[in-house]
């Protein structure tokens, strides 16, 4: 085998044409050697004997695509310590581009003998673990442009690669489950259809399928548990060669941005597969321990876990955050990607110990001209002291609002004192974004996620119901703000079933009318269900897969609908928060752009907004001069609409404004009796709105 020096720079296996060059960071290592591994599992090793700033490296120019590799790194072990080396054990390239193989969970992939974690174990771990691969890099992208949609014209929908196709019945069995399938004309079809204009992906970085699961017979199905931060899981590839998943994942991303839809990842940067103290040794810990992992200060053998898996990356050290960095900006430069949500994002935040958004990694997110120019947002929350960071991210972040999930399902369900915080979640959460000069786009908008029940189980379950996880039903969330609708489960009582419809309408009318960029859990626009789990990250099974077949198409029209009527008026995705006023309108002949208006049609008072018993509300959104931009970025005006609501489980007589408001109304949209697309309507007439339910009033 030829070797030649190589280059420290960059990290990873680079093929350039004509060979590749290997380079790995350890700071720690004594010695490091390249493993190339044949289809029969045996290795070829050339140890690394040039390394220049902790970086080993060589040039081998033999090697092509294809090529299957590994790491020996030999080291101090030492527990104790927090040094984790051992030559035994074949070790991923934290760099790798794509990776072949799972881990089959042999005692061999561990340091340390099972039961007896004192005592070393130096099994050769080899013909357990997943191998690197050096990928072609070389890809006919055929003009892709990003479709660089702003926020406030975005809608996002969060998807799973496996779940969204698994079941399609126009994508073919080969490509179901995969990235072929997400790009499958039928399944794109069915985004456009809905308006959607960014699809975020759940966890596409390779991952881990844990061993208590699979004992379990259960598979990690949602994928937060990653182990390659540059390689698409080769579980979502419908190609059978090594390392062809990356080209198939950049088809996929050239396929939607040729129809104009956005693709944004959903990354876990906070941790690793390799668990705590007790994991397996799979790359990183056996690379450089203490500089990939935050260890205990003053207890190195052990991990500091923000996150609840047993580890939390190390965003103090230089390495690290390279990591981070580059895997940032290679999905952004050469998979093409337009932007990333977070998981568990307040844990990048502590770089010491407590949450500080002005932290090393908001700095380098901040100054970077690849990664700031893309859609950036966080889970703002973890598990560690002060963890729930809603409203706190830096400026040029948006976040999940939990809140405005939370306020939601609480007033749709009728709970008390829940009607002045539903008008700010409403109107794009000014008490939370508006302090650190960020605009209503800040909000993302959400009532349902992957985590918690589907939009169907939410109103049709009071409490969860995960006994198939083999948990005893002790895992997810209790508290989940949901309404069975009078029944738990299934029924077919006919009042119940109307009743659960009206409710899921209610609050995908509320989502796409809210001030902010709504997202929409994948099959929620189609009745999917998950029987009451509201824990499915171990089942990948038709319990978490779109069933097609049994689609509710009456309640995607009606999801199409409100998308469209979103998109088509800019006064219910404005660019700035409203500055409501005066409410006289002979004062200076204009209305403010926000009115809240009580059922008789009068302004809101003080003691309207403190009544904990009010269940109703409406409020006229002025379309007169909005500052929302039309596609030039030009200030536009627009119809001004009238949006009353009634959590009552009663009718109610709604007063519709004077003249000064609008000479009359049409409905634009309804969730109840009255009907969508009814004229006519005039000022002070009374509209009667049944309960639990809503309606849009244009002014005609």
């Amino acid at each position: 085998m030829e070797v030649w020096p190589g280059s420290a720079y960059p990290l990873g296996a680079t093929y350039d044409g004509t060979g590749t060059n290997f380079a790995i960071f350890s700071e720690v290592a004594q010695t490091v050697i390249l493993c190339l591994i044949a289809d029969d599992g045996t290795e070829t090793r050339v140890e690394l004997t040039e390394v220049e700033g902790y970086v080993w490296h060589a040039y081998l120019p033999q090697v092509q695509p294809g090529q299957h590799y590994g790491y020996r790194v030999d080291g101090p072990y030492d527990p104790a310590a927090g040094l984790r080396c051992n030559a035994n054990k074949l070790l991923l390239d934290p760099y790798a581009k794509a990776i072949a193989g799972q881990v089959d969970w042999n005692p061999a992939v561990f340091s340390y003998e099972l039961g007896s974690p004192e005592k070393r174990n130096d099994a050769d771990s080899a013909p357990h673990v997943m191998h690197s691969v050096v990928i072609n890099p070389f890809f006919d992208w055929d003009g892709d442009r990003l479709p660089r949609t702003p926020y406030a014209q975005s809608f996002i929908y969060e998807a799973h690669v496996k779940g969204l196709t698994m079941l399609h019945p126009d994508v073919p069995d080969e490509q179901r489950g995969t990235y072929a399938g997400v790009a499958h004309p039928s399944v794109i079809a069915h985004l456009k259809d809905l308006g959607v204009s960014a699809i975020e992906l759940m966890p596409v970085h390779q991952f881990v399928q844990d061993s208590r699961l699979i004992e379990s017979g259960l598979a990690n199905y949602w994928g937060y548990n990653t182990i390659g931060f540059f390689a698409p899981h080769n579980g979502y590839s419908a190609a059978q060669e090594s390392g062809q998943q990356v080209a198939e994942f950049k088809a996929m991303v050239r396929a939607l941005h040729r129809e104009g839809i956005e693709v944004i990842l959903d990354v876990v940067y906070n941790h690793t597969a390799e668990g705590n103290h007790l994991g397996p040794t799979l790359s990183f810990k056996g690379i450089d321990n203490p500089a990939y992992y935050r260890l205990v200060d003053n207890d190195p053998q052990h991990y500091m876990d923000y996150t609840g898996t047993g580890n939390s990356l190390n965003v103090r050290h230089p390495h690290s955050l390279q990591l981070l960095m580059d895997s940032l900006r290679y999905w952004v430069t050469e998979m093409h990607v337009d932007g990333f949500r977070f998981d568990l994002a307040a844990t990048l935040a502590r770089e010491f110990y407590d949450v500080d958004k002005l932290s090393t990694f908001f700095e380098l997110i901040q100054q970077d001209p690849v990664v700031s120019q893309v859609k950036l947002i966080a889970e703002p929350w973890d598990i560690g002291p002060g963890g729930y960071q809603v409203g706190n991210f830096p400026p040029q972040w948006t976040e999940w609002n939990g809140k405005y999930r939370d306020t939601v399902r609480d007033y749709w369900r009728g709970e008390p004192s829940a009607v002045g915080e539903f008008a700010s979640r409403l109107t794009g959460s000014s008490d939370l974004y508006e302090h650190s000069g960020r605009r209503p786009v800040a909000s993302i908008n959400f009532v349902t996620a992957h985590d918690g029940f589907s939009l169907r189980d939410l109103v049709s379950f009071n409490d969860k119901h995960n006994e198939a996880n083999g948990e005893d039903n002790n895992d997810g969330e209790s508290h989940n703000r949901s309404w069975n609708c009078g029944v738990e489960g299934e029924t077919d009582d006919a009042g119940v079933l109307a009743l659960r419809a009206q409710q899921q309408r209610n609050f995908i009318a509320t989502l796409f009318l809210s001030q902010g960029v709504p997202m929409l859990l994948h099959g929620d626009e189609l009745g999917r269900t998950q029987q009451g789990n509201n824990n499915a990250y171990c089942q990948d099974s038709e319990l978490t897969w779109i069933h097609w077949d049994t689609a509710d198409t009456s309640l995607m029209k009606f999801t199409a609908a409100a998308s469209k009527l979103r998109r088509k008026h800019p006064v219910f995705r404005r660019r700035r928060f409203f500055n409501g006023g005066s409410t006289d309108a002979a004062q200076d002949g204009n209305l403010p752009d926000i009115v809240w208006l009580d059922a008789d049609g009068n302004p809101m008072t003080d003691e309207d907004w403190t009544n904990g018993f009010a269940r109703t509300l409406a409020v006229f959104l002025n379309g007169d001069g909005i500052d929302s931009p039309d596609e030039f970025g030009r200030p536009v005006s627009d119809s001004s609409f009238l949006l009353a609501f009634n959590a009552y489980e009663g009718e109610v007589d709604y007063t519709l404004p004077g003249e000064d408001y609008a000479p009359g109304w049409d409905v634009a949209l309804s969730t109840g009796e009255v009907a969508t697309g009814t004229k006519g309507y005039e000022a002070g007439s009374t509209l009667k709105l049944p309960g639990r339910s809503l309606v849009v009033l244009q002014a005609g």
